[in-house]
């Protein structure tokens, strides 16, 4: 019984911080499709780079947490960060700007795009 009740604690607390990190990640993203450039890391840019530094460095720490809960669930690590992290990165020239990418990704989170 009482593993059973750790594992449903466990549980609650990476529904808890995925919701955090969905949370997180919307704000973000946000702001990206609002004109702010960084967040995806496509321009060689020191100033963009390091103003979403901390951002980025935020949805690291969460996806670690998130991924050791997962693991000690016996569940898939966290596909929306792989994603995340998969979609940064140099890109080709003639790719969309990182501010519609981030509305792309936000309507694909189903969240309203103004």
């Amino acid at each position: 019984m009482a593993k059973a009740d750790r594992l449903e604690r466990l549980d609650v607390r990476r529904v808890e911080l995925e919701a955090d990190y969905d949370a997180a990640l919307i704000a973000a993203l946000q702001v990206t499709a609002g004109g702010v450039w960084g967040l995806f890391d496509h321009k060689p840019d020191r100033a963009a780079r390091a103003k979403a530094a901390p951002v980025v460095a935020a949805l690291d720490e969460l996806a670690a947490d998130i991924d050791n809960l997962r693991d000690q669930l016996g569940l898939e690590p966290f596909a929306l960060h792989q994603s995340f992290l998969a979609a940064r990165g140099p890109v080709a020239s003639d790719a969309p700007g990182e501010p519609k990418q981030a509305r792309v990704w936000l309507e694909k989170l189903g969240v309203a795009v103004s």
